[in-house]
């Protein structure tokens, strides 16, 4: 698009909503044109925060940290040779000596920074963002906690320290909204099985650790022999409902980014051309999926769960066989 206000928002969400477009709820990034458009076309819907931009961000601050690390000893080495080589008089010496100092002791400092970022990235992805996780009333206080944090560390040598501490601030409420899905999902499912909120939460937490580890069977078998025969039922109820509770736009970005290898083809894009592509990427068959019961089907197939003939010959065309 080539505006992305209020405006030009809500009238292509006005035209995909004559389309049969009603969720219960989107996902978007930061961007304001966008919220503002959803609000004004679609008052009730709530606009989720896409975790992956933030998380992107917050990357990006520790990755840069790092790099400003890695050019410390060179930095440093700069300053000593300027010591060594240096015969002027005492106090230029002295002066020297003491920017030494001073840097080494940034230089400490901006290392302990870092670290302290890392961590606070860690705890953000591994217990606020993650899918299975805490409930949302924990993870805000989290969230809230590791905002302060930052805030305590912001610095003007680090804009991107502030500007991230901004970005959680404004978007805190958006980002979480996921977790409160969650929280719902599995109250059904405790009011299913007519077990306590605690122990299918439990069993949430039990999708955090990885099927190969000995922490995986160990709490596996507790919660087995605590559940009993409930438990392989609340297992794939969990399960489901974790799988189908999506946290950001990747789908959409995905698709962008399939799209986008069409595009260079051809000059302009008219509408017989958008629509023969959007027939195509519909009806191919996908050659390779990290889900092993999509392989050799097409998005068509996946949705209405009926086969059709090779797109070639549903234009009318007759494929080539070898003999």
């Amino acid at each position: 698009m080539d505006h992305r206000d209020e405006d030009t928002w809500g009238c292509h969400l006005l035209d995909v909503i004559e389309q049969g477009f009603d969720p219960d709820y989107t996902i978007a990034d930061g961007g304001s044109g966008l919220r503002a458009g959803q609000k004004a076309v679609m008052p009730e819907t709530p606009c989720h925060g896409d975790v992956f931009h933030i998380q992107h961000q917050f990357e990006q601050v520790v990755n840069g940290l790092t790099r400003r690390i890695q050019g410390g000893p060179a930095r440093l080495l700069k300053q000593a040779q300027q010591m060594a080589n240096t015969r002027l008089k005492d106090i230029v010496a002295q002066k020297l000596l003491s920017q030494q100092w001073l840097a080494e002791q940034r230089e400490q400092a901006l290392i302990c920074l870092a670290q302290d970022v890392k961590t606070l990235l860690g705890w953000f992805s591994h217990d606020v963002l993650a899918l299975a996780g805490p409930p949302l009333a924990v993870r805000q206080e989290l969230f809230d906690f590791i905002v302060l944090e930052l805030q305590q560390r912001e610095d003007e040598r680090y804009p991107a320290i502030r500007k991230l501490r901004k970005a959680l601030h404004n978007q805190r409420d958006q980002l979480l909204a996921f977790a409160g899905v969650v929280d719902q999902k599995l109250a059904k499912i405790a009011e299913d099985f007519e077990l306590p909120s605690q122990a299918v939460r439990e069993v949430c937490l039990l999708h955090r650790k990885h099927d190969t580890s000995n922490a995986y069977w160990v709490r596996w078998n507790q919660l087995h022999s605590q559940l009993s025969s409930k438990f392989h039922g609340v297992m794939e109820a969990v399960g489901k409902a974790l799988e189908e509770t999506p946290r950001a736009s990747s789908m959409v970005e995905n698709l962008n980014s399939r799209l986008r290898n069409y595009f260079f083809l051809r000059r302009s894009l008219g509408d017989s051309y958008l629509s023969l592509l959007q027939y195509f990427l519909n009806h191919r068959c996908f050659m390779r999926s990290l889900k092993p019961e999509r392989v050799g089907k097409s998005p068509k197939q996946l949705l209405t769960g009926e086969a059709h003939p090779h797109w070639l010959e549903l234009l009318g065309f007759k494929r080539f066989q070898r003999a």
